[in-house]
Formats: C-alpha cells, sequence, structure tokens
C-alpha cells in the first residue's frame, strides 16, 4: 500500500515533520513494507519555514534584525532546496511573542513594526534569491508594513518633507504626507513575492487589521478606529503617490496589514497559504497513486474549511478520488461538513483526559497509536475483499 503523509503541525506539541514520523511508526507497526511519502505541510502561519524547508531538503538562515519593539532579535527564514526561493515567516522578527503579555497595550500597538521583515526580505535578496514566499500571520504589528517599506529603501516623509527615519508603526502612519521610491532596493522589482495567508480580511474597515486582530495585539475600543483612521491615511497616500488601491484587496488586513504594503511596494500576489505550500511541496505530484492520505492538525473545527492545511490536502485528493483521513488534538463543532468537501474519516487522538500540558507531550505517541489502530482496520479490510 501507498501512503502519503501531509499534516500540519500540531501547535506546542509536534512540527508537521514530527508528525510525519509519528504517523510513519504507527503504519510501520502494522505495514512495515508499506510505501510512505512525507509531505510536511503549513499554510502559511507558523511551521510554514520548517515544512517547505524539510520538504525541499533546504536551509535554514539566521539573522539579527529590528523586532517589534524596536530591539534586536534572532531571526529564522528558509532558503528551499532550488536555491532561489525564500520562506520568510513574517512573525520570525515581527511576531507576537516578542510581545510579553504585560506588555500588549494600546500604547505598544501604537509603536510596533515590521522593519525587521523588511531586514529579511533584504537578506534573502543579498542570498541571491529571485522568488520570495512570505507568511502572514502571528504578528505583533498594525503598521500597515510600513516599516517593512523603510526597511526596503522606502522613504516616507512628513507634511515639513522631512524624512521621517525612526521604524514607523501604527500610531506613525498619520504623519505621511509623502512617499519616495527612488531609493527602493533595485531588486525587489526583479524578484517574485508571494505572500502566503489564510485569512481574507482587507485593510479597513469593521472586518479590516485594527478591529479584527487588534484587540489580541493589545488595541482597545479607543485605539481600534484611531489605527484604523491611520491606516486609512497610510492607503490614500500610496493611491495617491503610486496609483495602487490596497484598502478593500482581500488579504491585505493580514499580519497588521503588511499584506497591503507588500502589495504597494512589491509586485506581490496573495493566495492562500496552503495552496502555495502545496505547490512548493509539489504535492499533488506525490500523491499520485496513494491508496490513502493521511492529514492532521493541532485541533479541528468548522474553522478548517476556511482554508487550513487538512482542507487543503482533501481538496487535491478528492481531485484524485483518494480516501483522506485525519487526525486532530482535538475535535470542536462543525466537523460533520467537512465530510461534504474530500474528508472520509477525522479521529481525535486522545485517549484519556489529561492536562494540556500532558496531552502536547504525549502528541507523538498519540499519533503512531492513533495510526496504528486506523491502519489495522485498513489491513483487515484489505485482507477481506
Amino acid at each position: 500500500m501507498k501512503f502519503l503523509l501531509a499534516p500540519d503541525s500540531f501547535k506546542e506539541s509536534m512540527t508537521a515533520k514530527e508528525v510525519c514520523q509519528a504517523m510513519e511508526k504507527g503504519i510501520k507497526n502494522v505495514l512495515p513494507n508499506a510505501q510512505i511519502i512525507a509531505v510536511p505541510m503549513a499554510d502559511g502561519g507558523e511551521g510554514t519555514t520548517a515544512s517547505l524547508v524539510d520538504a525541499t531538503h533546504g536551509q535554514i538562515i539566521t539573522k539579527k534584525v529590528v523586532g517589534p519593539l524596536g530591539k534586536k532579535v534572532s531571526a529564522n527564514y528558509g532558503i528551499l532546496g532550488d536555491g532561489k526561493t525564500a520562506i520568510i515567516e513574517m512573525a520570525q522578527a515581527s511576531g507576537l511573542t516578542y510581545v510579553p503579555i504585560q506588555k500588549r497595550t494600546s500604547a505598544t500597538i501604537l509603536q510596533t513594526t515590521t522593519f525587521g521583515t523588511g531586514e529579511l526580505i533584504i537578506d534573502a535578496l543579498n542570498h541571491g534569491v529571485s522568488n520570495i514566499i512570505i507568511g502572514l500571520g502571528g504578528s505583533a504589528t498594525n503598521d500597515g508594513g510600513a516599516g517593512m517599506a523603510q526597511a526596503i529603501g522606502i522613504t516616507f516623509r512628513d507634511q515639513n518633507n522631512q524624512k521621517i527615519s525612526h521604524p514607523l508603526g501604527g500610531g506613525d502612519l498619520n504623519r505621511i504626507s509623502k512617499i519616495d521610491l527612488s531609493n527602493i532596493n533595485p531588486k525587489i522589482n526583479k524578484t517574485t513575492f508571494t505572500l502566503a495567508s489564510d485569512v481574507t480580511n482587507p485593510l479597513l474597515g469593521k472586518n479590516g487589521a485594527s478591529y479584527v486582530f487588534g484587540k489580541q495585539k493589545g488595541a482597545d475600543e479607543n485605539t481600534q478606529p484611531l489605527l484604523d483612521n491611520n491606516l486609512s491615511h497610510y492607503a490614500s497616500i500610496i493611491k495617491k503617490a503610486i496609483g495602487k488601491s490596497v484598502a478593500t484587496i482581500p488579504g491585505s488586513g493580514a499580519a497588521g496589514g503588511l499584506g497591503a504594503g507588500l502589495l504597494a511596494f512589491t509586485p506581490a500576489k496573495i493566495e492562500p497559504g496552503v495552496k502555495v505550500v502545496a505547490r512548493e511541496t509539489h504535492l499533488e505530484d506525490k500523491m499520485q497513486n496513494a491508496d490513502f492520505v493521511f492529514t492532521g492538525e493541532g485541533g479541528t473545527d468548522l474553522q478548517t474549511k476556511f482554508g487550513k492545511t487538512p482542507f487543503g490536502v482533501a481538496q487535491i485528493a478528492q481531485k484524485h478520488d483518494i480516501p483522506v483521513i485525519s487526525l486532530a488534538g482535538y475535535l470542536g463543532k462543525g466537523i460533520e461538513q467537512l465530510y461534504e468537501y474530500g474528508f472520509t474519516a477525522i479521529f481525535g487522538i486522545l485517549d484519556k483526559a489529561e492536562p494540556i500540558e500532558m496531552a502536547l507531550k504525549n502528541g507523538p505517541a498519540n499519533v503512531s497509536r492513533t495510526m496504528e489502530n486506523i491502519v489495522r482496520l485498513i489491513k483487515y479490510l484489505d485482507e477481506e475483499k
């Protein structure tokens, strides 16, 4: 039998590669001669770099950059096996994990910047890549990508035509009067940018960056409209300076509006993250002639069908009439709807009620045991044919 393994990471428990290894162990306990193809997956968020580097035998690059609070942080990005494609998770440089919970306040979100993400872009270009994939998610920022823009050479000027030199945050955007693109890194427009995102929120409004994602980063009910107004001003200056309208593009509100900044200042296109990862890993080609596809994620519920990894995997498998079995740490409401979209069966991996810390620690063993039981049933049914 041929099994294709294409799970996402189980957050705080296992990377996607580790999930594949646990799945394989369970299969081999029953069918030691089974053909197994492992394709660690992701949807553009945390784990995307590791998944693509693992799948393509690439390398991890580490660089010190300006973090969201203005202090230096150590950030990783990947160069894929082709040597020409970089994968950057913006959260590595500008993520919420760099902001302690007690500092997630309105004052902080007005200051947090994506400058470090721009520094990673420049470093990747200096490594000779011609394609850059940027995972949008997990941000601490609401700067519309203005900090990133500064790092790649964009100059913002105030009403007195003075250059704004410090890394911009969301609270500074109303100061921008002019945009000068004359010093942008010349490699930018010669590079293909793909933005991987699992959200479709626009930049502005009640469904935009400030209102939907601002609260988790510290914005209160007074700060959210201020940030939204600043982004609106920023978008109008972009429209005036370079003729691009980024305010309502689906996904432009991702990562605190970094999507909008990248769409404005680079030749970027935005796509569902799982679609990008599937293409780069050649998932559909590797799926050919598989008897079963196994996928999974930390938690599966109704939200899974809105672009999460298992959903993307199931959609591809459905085109080829391949059964899809998904595993999850927990099962939430609405999973019965997933059976309409290519899922054959969905299993929770926990064998007993236990504290979350133990469940996370026991993740690999729980995945292996669940896989073994599923494959034992598959083997029995196959032998009974």
